[in-house]
């Protein structure tokens, strides 16, 4: 299955969802739709209890969900999936007045793919959207855009010079990252507090700027050099690495202290009620 992993909003809940480019249909995260339909604190044990009082989901739960390998806090690990079928039928298990507005969200979820497909700038557009239902400044977002813009031209340049999704894109980000904060992705999301959040959503400005930076040499410098796979992109990638870390020592004296923040994104976002009040911009 060719698939694209994509974080969706329910109510200010996150859901992590998969495109399946062949069959043509989104597969939603279980546990996701069962912590935003009951907001429950312990989603897995919620589905075990479900499971228990309805013999026939338990008897069929193998055809209802898909496991499939997904970026979790931990690395790529297998998480339980469902079509829209297979949610409708979890749904019916699950007594909550949030049922129809979640049914009537997939839909426009699964239309909204439908004209991105045909106009790609509508998922930038929703994108921006999301981040400002969830607060973020503008000057922030235009950023964050820009570094998905960025992240894309580099593994469209991995991928051109023979490097495997998967591990080997992991690896040569903890080389970019490590080489301009010091860090590892995974002690960058612990020094965070971060969990299954999403590093870059977590990121100040600065730190932004400064990854975009790193990114940004690294693919340069693969175009220049052309190398050919993992082992030899290893060296781009610490070199546009040290790129940015130049930077950050500059602009660290400058200030006297360090850009590399412990704080995250619920730091200093406004509180949703806050955020709903806000006018248009």
């Amino acid at each position: 299955m060719t698939k694209k992993e994509a974080l969706q909003l329910f109510e200010q809940r996150k859901v992590r969802t998969v495109w399946d480019d062949k069959e043509e249909k989104w597969y939603f995260c279980v546990t996701d739709v069962v912590e935003a339909l009951t907001d429950s604190a312990n989603p897995t044990d919620y589905i075990k209890k479900m499971r228990k009082r309805d013999p026939m989901l338990a008897e069929g739960w193998g055809q209802i969900v898909t496991p499939l390998s997904v970026q979790t806090a931990g690395g790529k690990q297998k998480v339980n999936f469902a079509s829209t079928e297979g949610i409708f039928r979890l749904i019916q298990s699950i007594p909550s007045p949030k049922a129809e507005p979640f049914k009537q969200w997939m839909a426009q979820v699964a239309s909204q793919r439908i004209d991105q497909m045909q106009n790609p700038e509508l998922s930038i557009d929703q994108a921006v959207a999301d981040y400002r239902r969830l607060g973020y400044s503008e000057a922030w977002i235009n950023q964050r855009i820009k570094s998905i813009e960025v992240r894309k031209e580099l593994t469209d340049e991995w991928k051109r010079t023979g490097v495997q999704e998967g591990v080997e894109y992991a690896s040569l980000t903890d080389i970019i990252t490590r080489e301009w904060s010091g860090l590892t992705t995974k002690q960058y999301k612990q020094f965070k507090g971060l969990k299954k959040e999403n590093l870059r959503d977590n990121m100040t400005n600065l730190e932004i700027a400064l990854n975009i930076l790193a990114e940004a040499s690294a693919t340069e410098l693969s175009k220049q050099r052309d190398p050919q796979g993992f082992r030899q992109q290893k060296q781009v990638a610490k070199d546009g690495g040290s790129v940015a870390k130049a930077a950050r020592n500059q602009l660290e004296s400058q200030l006297g202290r360090s850009i590399i923040s412990p704080e995250k994104a619920s730091d200093y976002l406004l509180p949703a009620e806050d955020v709903e009040a806000l006018p248009e911009p």
